[in-house]
């Protein structure tokens, strides 16, 4: 198994992001479903946030026993947002997460730290609309890109990071609403879990 190979486990389809000796990063290939990042618009971080609940409880409850033997609780360090230095939160412990800022403009969809360091004057609200890797982080649900979730804190904590449906793949490093539900449930932002398994 190597980076960028796809393999089912489950019952989703997944993307190999990384391997480190026994163990390998994987992501949904898709979007999964769409889900608000909490419950109501109020200040919050990763660490206590609806999606993260729910993500380690009644999503990786519906895992095989076989599968959750495999999947490997991790902590996350939760950085704050490198634009507006939004607090990130406390280190959590994670058998499934969502990715961060880094990890998708830094680590696993091409190397694009130059720019995330490097703020253009005229970037307010995401990161490079013409980043040469947004390709690469473009997701579907059912059949169409759509938008999904990061964990990282937007430019406030009422808001959260997310990559763009359209267009497609560049990074919403300002954020959405961490409830935005509130223009109705069609509009809630997509999931795509990560996590770490044991091979």
């Amino acid at each position: 198994m190597q980076a960028g190979d796809r393999i089912i486990f489950d019952r989703y389809e997944w993307r190999v992001l990384d391997v480190k000796s026994n163990a390998a990063l994987i992501i949904t290939e898709d979007i999964v479903e769409k889900r608000p990042y909490h419950d109501s618009y109020k200040d919050i971080t990763w660490a206590d946030c609806e999606l993260r609940k729910y993500l380690n409880g009644e999503f990786h409850d519906k895992f095989m026993e076989v599968s959750k033997s495999r999947i490997l609780t991790v902590t996350n360090k939760n950085s704050d947002n490198p634009w507006f230095g939004t607090n990130g939160g406390e280190d959590t412990q994670d058998s499934i997460f969502l990715l961060d800022i880094e990890d998708v403009v830094c680590r696993y969809f091409g190397d694009s730290s130059e720019k995330l360091r490097n703020r253009s004057k005229k970037q307010n609200y995401w990161f490079q609309n013409k980043d040469e890797n947004n390709s690469k982080r473009i997701a579907k649900f059912k059949g169409y890109d759509y938008w999904w979730w990061l964990r990282s804190p937007g430019r406030i904590d009422r808001v959260a990071a997310y990559i763009h449906g359209s267009p497609g793949g560049c990074v919403g490093i300002n954020g959405n609403s961490v409830f935005f539900r509130s223009f109705g449930p069609e509009r809630d932002g997509g999931v795509r879990p990560a996590l770490w398994m044991s091979l």
